[in-house]
């Protein structure tokens, strides 16, 4: 068996070797191997400050005792109260999605000994602005149509992104697994910019749905 290494595979990052039978076969990528994190820290303690860091199974209460600490923090250090409510409520959404659109079969164990059901979530401050990372295990097989929802929301300026809102939310599109949806949109909307986001691939049947966003 080869040693485990990282490379790209249809412009995907994957952390392993391949075996030109089997596929992949020793991906162990984590969270916190995850290159597309460990950059947003390094930038974020460059000339900035990490003020939360999670990684963790996302649960109810963690939800709820994060976002009221979080609440307690802004309030605490005097921000503008308008800039202060934009990203408590943008971080209600991305935590909101941490929660309710990791996989089903996600409290499964990985081989490198993470639960499916752990995610990452960061909120940073740089320059005045504030940096949100939220970062969740996904069936590899959902990984199109979120791409796809996710392109959608990109492509759309404020007034389109009104109307799509309207339309998930009429159709009822909103509650198709995976996320993309209403959330998503919303977070768009709210912080007035595209949504930046990464996939990687852990092994044949998992990967990590990485969403960066700036407030």
């Amino acid at each position: 068996m080869t040693n485990c290494e990282e490379f790209v595979v249809n412009s995907w990052l994957i952390r392993g070797a391949i075996d030109g039978n089997n596929g992949y076969i020793c991906s162990k990528l984590s969270l916190l191997q995850s290159p597309t994190i460990d950059s947003f820290e390094e930038e974020m303690t460059t000339g900035g400050e990490v003020l939360r860091s999670f990684e963790g199974e996302i649960t109810e209460s963690v939800l709820t005792e994060t976002l009221r600490d979080i609440e307690s923090m802004l309030e605490e250090q005097g921000e503008d109260f308008k800039k202060s409510r934009k990203v408590y409520n943008i971080l209600v959404e991305a935590l909101q999605n941490l929660y309710h659109h990791t996989d089903a079969q996600a409290q499964e164990i990985l081989d490198n000994g993470d639960q499916k059901k752990t995610a990452r979530f960061i909120l940073a401050r740089k320059n005045g602005e504030y940096n949100i990372l939220a970062a969740n295990y996904l069936v590899l097989d959902n990984v199109p149509p979120l791409k796809s929802k996710l392109d959608k929301v990109n492509s759309l300026d404020k007034e389109g992104l009104r109307a799509h809102y309207k339309e998930v939310l009429n159709n009822g599109q909103y509650s198709v697994h995976g996320g993309g949806g209403l959330g998503m949109i919303d977070i768009a909307r709210k912080s007035g910019n595209k949504l930046d986001y990464d996939f990687a691939s852990i092994n044949e049947d998992y990967g990590l749905f990485i969403l960066k966003i700036k407030v």
